[in-house]
């Protein structure tokens, strides 16, 4: 992976899960790899690429551009919901 595919996958507007893949990423280094102790967190960032894949087709279908909502829209369409859906 080049350096600039490394910088556009740690930019906020284009991976909208950084946050529960740091978290994961951060239980295994506490955890010494022991994946069974961070079933938890793995959910989550399932979850959480889930639910953003989600909204991903309902704006293509729509013809909204960019598919992906930046950070600030992802904030407020988060803010509809009362809480974090996943």
């Amino acid at each position: 992976m080049s350096r600039a595919e490394k910088m556009r996958m740690r930019n906020v507007d284009n991976h909208p899960c950084l946050e529960e893949s740091d978290n994961s990423l951060k239980c295994l280094d506490v955890n010494n790899y022991q994946k069974d102790k961070c079933t938890e967190f793995f959910i989550k960032y399932k979850e959480c690429k889930k639910f953003w894949h989600a909204i991903v087709i309902q704006r293509r279908r729509q013809g909204i551009t960019p598919v992906m909502p930046t950070a600030e829209e992802r904030k407020h369409i988060l803010a509809s919901y009362g809480h974090v859906p996943y």
